[in-house]
Formats: structure tokens, sequence, C-alpha cells
């Protein structure tokens, strides 16, 4: 990418996408061009059509997606499928239509199956049955990179695609209602040692394993590979290690303070019990994540507790 090109980041606002234009801002890149929902509803086609006609982009990266933990993707199943659906169409297809020399679609590693070998492999998609827990966000993201990957194969469009673990970071959402497990960890061990409080209960077993990622390093990640990688196959991103939910909930209590007890409430659901990546292809591209887990949990902690004490 040129450092003067026009680079249309969709979901500028979410924790990916305004990593994404932190990294391109730090590496020179000085013509982004995004927009708020309000200014533009990706899921109305004839909207997105009149941004590419008015703004003209030269490079997409689309971050925007609607996302939630595992109680929102369990019970909003039908909107998780339609939404991303809907954004993905939009923005992917409305690329390729007007001109886009080149496009970033970001998946997730809940696209392959439930009972997948690990490390997980690129090839292993669609080898098996997918989590029921997030089968709608999943197929949306199938669906996705499917699309892009056509597009490429028809019409030689420029689409590649990123499958990142799970993410966390500068500007997650720490809404228990909807929030992820690593920024529910931090609000929860945050506020019991806030309020002196000496026992929390977590849901499922603890017993799962996740693979972990700072969202500083996959916007890196996104950068690089938008100037070294021209393949519609898709490439995993993620630290290639991963931990149990038990293990990250006791780094996080370490490292907010929290000396108390920590119990489990097996009868919730736990999801699928591992997902960790085979990461050999984007290593093979040039990339490492630079940020530890234990780095990542302490810079989280801080962020989280200056935005609770009014900081910016």
């Amino acid at each position: 990418m040129e450092k003067n090109a026009k680079i249309f980041v969709a979901g500028h606002r979410g924790m990916v996408g305004s990593g994404i234009v932190r990294a391109l801002k730090r590496q020179g890149y000085n013509t982004i061009v995004t927009r708020t929902h309000q200014e533009l509803d990706l899921c109305n086609r004839e909207q997105v059509i009149d941004f590419y006609r008015a703004e003209a982009p030269e490079y997409v990266i689309l971050a925007a997606a609607k996302v939630g933990g595992i109680e929102a993707n369990r019970t909003c199943k039908a909107e998780f499928l339609l939404e991303n659906l809907e954004i993905q169409n939009n923005v992917i297809y409305q690329a390729y239509k007007h001109g886009v020399k080149k496009l970033c679609f970001l998946g997730s590693s809940c696209i392959y199956p439930r009972e997948c070998p690990q490390p997980i492999k690129e090839e292993y998609l669609l080898d098996g049955q997918l989590e029921p827990t997030n089968e709608g966000y999943a197929l949306a993201k199938i669906a996705g990179y499917k699309l892009g990957y056509y597009l490429s194969q028809q019409y030689g469009f420029n689409v590649i695609s990123l499958m990142p673990c799970n993410m966390y970071g500068t500007n997650d959402n720490y809404d228990l209602k909807g929030s992820h497990v690593f920024p529910a960890f931090i609000r929860k061990f945050c506020e019991l040692v806030e309020q002196g409080g000496k026992e929390i209960t977590l849901w499922g077993s603890g017993t799962p394993r996740r693979e972990f990622l700072h969202v500083d390093d996959l916007a890196e990640a996104v950068v690089m590979m938008m100037n070294n990688w021209d393949s519609p196959e898709f490439v995993n991103i993620g630290s290639g290690t991963d931990i149990s939910i038990r293990e990250l909930a006791e780094k996080v209590a370490a490292a907010t303070g929290f000396d108390g007890v920590i119990n489990w409430d097996s009868s919730m659901p736990d999801g699928m019990m591992r997902k960790c990546m085979d990461v050999s292809r984007m290593k093979a591209l040039g990339f490492s994540p630079r940020i530890s887990l234990d780095e990542g949990i302490e810079r989280t902690i801080r962020e989280y507790r200056n935005i609770m004490s009014g900081g910016s």
C-alpha cells in the first residue's frame, strides 16, 4: 500500500478497527477513511454503494462485525448470522464492483469444527460440525471468506482473509452482557479488588483452552499482510500457544491483586473445548507477535483502571 493511498477501515471504533487505525498511523499512512455507524450503515446496500462512489477508497480493511461473548452468541444466532452476512456482502462485493485495489477480510478462529485436531491448520476448515454456541457467527465468517475467495478466483479481485484467535486489549468491550471472556475477567477482578471482595463464581468448568493475541499484534499483522500477501487462501493469525480459562482467571486475579476464592459453575456452557491454531503460515510470511500474554494482561488492567478513574 502506498503511504498516501486512501484506506477505508470499516469498524474503526471497535477494538480491532481502532487498533488497525493506530498501526496505520504509526507506519505513516495518512489518508485513512472512517465512518461511524450513524454516518454509514454497512447493512444498508444503497448507503454502501453511495459511500464507494463518493469516496473511491483504494484499499479496504473490513474489521466491522457484530460480535459478542458466549451468551450473546448462544441466544442471538439469527442476528449474528444475518447482520454479519449483510455487512460482509455489502462491503466486499461493492469493493469489487467499485475498483478497490485490495481488501482484507477479518474472520475468526471460530470458523473451525468443534472437534478439530490441535493445533488447527488452515486446511481443517469445513472438516466437521461447528461449535453450536457460536454457529451463527461462524457460518457468517465462513461465508465472508468464501465470497472473497470466489471473487478472486472468478474475477481476479485481490482479497486476503485473516483468521485471528481470541483478541483482547485496548478499546475492548467491558459490558458484561456481551463481552468476551478476557475483558469480562479484567472487569470482574478489578471491581472485586476495588470493593474488597473475597470470592467469585465464574461460568463453566474452567477447563476449555483458548489462544489469545493482543489487538496491537493483530493490527501489525494486518498491515504487514496487506503489503506482503496476495493469495485468497486465508491465514491463521495468533500466538500459537493456548491457556486454560482457569489459568487465565488465575493470572488476571494475581495481576489485579485479588487473593480470594475462585469458584466455577459447571452448569454453564463451556463452548468449544480447545482452540489453538497452527501459525506456521503466518510465521513463514514473516510475522510473529511481540506482546506476551502476561504483558498484555498488565497493560489491559492499567488501561481499564484508567478508564474507570476517568482517564482517557
